[in-house]
């Protein structure tokens, strides 16, 4: 990376679970390719965060849900060397949604793939790094190894 980043960016993550499963989809770009996240993105201007949370859901999964309460926060600051493709600072702010009706996911934009996973199995899956110890941290998963 060379000089400083710009001002902090925000992100937003849509933290669905029904039936004992979290939705979650496999990243398709950089940051965190190929690693597992919750569907989310960076605000649009003019767009409120909930906005946001349902926008991210429906382009990433073809899911429409209702946005809830705040679950919590996380910041990516940008890697030095560059190597995990991130050169901006990324503060996210994880919300709760409730699914409007229940389907299958589809992946579509930055979603490689979507797929609703049990919660005994998250923490086993390749998740973009500190998501498991987030989602135990915020009560979601009850292990993280």
């Amino acid at each position: 990376m060379s000089g400083v980043p710009g001002p902090p960016i925000v992100c937003v993550g849509a933290v669905v679970v029904d039936d004992d499963r979290l939705l979650l989809v496999r990243r398709a770009q950089p940051p965190s390719a190929g690693f597992w996240s919750v569907p989310g993105g960076r605000v649009e201007p003019g767009e409120t965060l909930a906005q946001a949370v349902v926008r991210e859901l429906a382009e990433e999964t073809g899911l429409e849900g209702v946005c809830g309460s705040l679950l919590g926060w996380s910041e990516i600051l940008p890697d030095d060397d560059g190597a995990d493709g991130l050169d901006d600072h990324l503060v996210i702010l994880d919300f709760t949604v409730t699914l409007l009706e229940w389907t299958e996911p589809t992946a579509g934009t930055d979603a490689g793939e979507a797929r609703w996973v049990p919660l005994a199995e998250v923490a086993e899956m390749l998740l973009v790094p500190g998501l498991a110890e987030f989602l135990h941290e915020h009560g979601v998963i009850d292990t993280i190894a």
